[in-house]
């Protein structure tokens, strides 16, 4: 068993926010899942995607959102509320609020995040280096 220091890790950063992938099947050996924390920055959100081979989870830590699955009308989430997204279904997250969305999000199986690189504002800053704010 290992314990993960978040200053360990790289960060993920684009336009919309940024995410630190804690466990991952190409960075913890032996794992199945991927799982990690996902910042959205206010007024942002990851839009309409799905995961072709994973089911996700989402796990709102702070702040408030909208959540749209399979193409239907956004809901509202908040701290505490957990998002079942089974494989392959369509979704998008938006942070509706003044301050960061939080969320931890889990793939399985793991994987589901490399296709994050090929987005184009996709940035990986290394580990201990902190990702700035911006104003739009």
């Amino acid at each position: 068993m290992r314990q993960i220091d978040p200053g360990s890790v790289p960060t993920q950063t684009f336009d919309w926010g940024a995410i630190k992938w804690f466990v991952s099947p190409d960075s913890t050996q032996e794992a199945g899942v991927t799982f990690g924390e996902v910042i959205l920055l206010p007024g942002n959100g990851h839009d309409r995607h799905n995961h072709p081979e994973a089911e996700e989870i989402l796990y709102v830590l702070s702040g408030e959102g909208e959540q749209m699955l399979d193409d239907g009308e956004p809901f509202q989430i908040g701290p505490g509320e957990t998002v079942y997204v089974p494989t392959a279904l369509f979704h998008s997250t938006h942070n509706t609020g003044w301050e960061p969305l939080r969320l931890l999000a889990l793939y399985n199986p793991g994987g589901a995040e490399l296709s994050l690189r090929e987005l184009p504002d996709f940035k990986e800053l290394p580990p201990g280096q902190l990702p700035g704010l911006s104003r739009q």
